[in-house]
């Protein structure tokens, strides 16, 4: 099967250890199931794997992707009750976790100390023809999405779900900041947010990111820098935003902790400019903040996230398309963090 996959990790150029060629192609143990990939969608994640940070160890050669929409192709033996029939479109739920830890057996599944994505540890990924998951987690495609637009619910779009409605517990009239709005997570967290009836204020250094945010919704746009959070303070009344959804990390920290309001809440998922901003304890204490960690959802959080998209009719922006053998170009392109929404991957028709 054809397949994109990194031949190593690290170097200079990572984007020169990507190859596109044959893999074998996979079969379905007891419990899992064998998807023909139609479309994926690029993750920042597939690119930190190429530079070799990764959470667990992989081995090489590893096929990249954490997220997609396929055709159920074959089932392993003892196929679980209710899952979709051969043929049937499904959207992957991108997870796996252990099933028997603490986190596991509580009431917060992603506090599992050992999930993986999809490509992470021993599992391959989803650029390629075909590939096996647990069945439970190949989900009937929402119908009125495209290949891609599902495609694009599975990292980015979950991230954003968790961060706004589980860990920050938005409701209709509260007020978030969204930081670094032009990629998969923020250009989700704006258009969820403002389905949801909730006042965003939409964050980038690109006036042309902030147009497609006012666009998504987005009642107003702040470029970032020095005097972010003295705009942010200027809409909000002079009170500050219920919440932040922060993944820029050191570039935009300090502008969180001053536009939030005394008692809100900064939810963290990310840290794409640097992880180690000052903490500013004087801050967090004298204001009583709340500075909550988010990773991805749970797959009970990822099938209410598809009924609220479906509900509220919502499309996540798809910034290009590239079939698999240009796979090379739609990573130059997420690399250079020139797109606005997902990239995504065309693997078959």
């Amino acid at each position: 099967m054809r397949a994109l996959y990194a031949t190593r990790t690290g170097g200079d150029d990572p984007l020169v250890n990507i190859e596109i060629g044959e893999r074998p192609v996979p079969k379905a143990a007891a419990g899992e199931v064998r998807v023909r990939m139609r479309a994926a969608t690029l993750n920042r994640h597939d690119l930190f794997t190429l530079r070799g940070v990764v959470g667990y160890p992989i081995t090489l050669p590893r096929i990249l992707g954490c997220d997609g929409v396929g055709t159920v192709d074959a089932y392993g033996p003892d196929r679980p009750a209710g899952t979709p029939e051969p043929g049937s479109e499904v959207v992957l739920y991108p997870l796996t976790s252990c099933g028997a830890c603490a986190g596991c057996l509580g009431g917060d599944p992603m506090l599992c100390r050992t999930w993986t994505l999809l490509s992470d540890g021993p599992l391959e990924g989803t650029f390629a023809e075909y590939v096996v998951l647990p069945a439970l987690h190949a989900i009937p495609k929402p119908l009125s999405l495209t290949a891609v637009e599902a495609a694009a619910l599975g990292v980015s779009t979950l991230t954003a779900y968790r961060m706004l409605f589980v860990k920050a517990g938005l409701r209709p009239g509260d007020s978030v900041l969204v930081q670094g709005v032009g990629g998969g997570v923020g250009t989700a967290a704006v258009a969820m947010a403002v389905a949801a009836g909730i006042k965003v204020i939409a964050s980038s250094t690109s006036e042309a990111k902030l147009a497609t945010a006012k666009r998504l919704g987005a009642h107003e746009g702040v470029l970032a820098g020095r005097d972010a959070a003295k705009a942010v303070l200027r809409a909000t009344g002079g009170d500050g935003v219920d919440a932040v959804i922060e993944t820029v990390g050191e570039a935009t920290w300090g502008t969180s902790m001053r536009a939030v309001r005394q008692g809100g809440t900064i939810v963290v998922a990310g840290a794409t400019t640097g992880p180690n901003p000052p903490a500013d304890l004087g801050r967090i204490f004298w204001r009583q903040l709340r500075i909550l960690g988010s990773s991805m959802g749970s797959l009970p959080e990822f099938l209410a996230l598809m009924r609220f998209v479906e509900s509220k009719g919502l499309k996540p922006l798809v910034d290009s398309q590239y079939p698999l053998e240009e796979g090379r170009a739609a990573f130059e392109r997420l690399a250079r963090n020139e797109h606005t929404g997902k990239i995504g991957l065309i693997i078959s028709s």
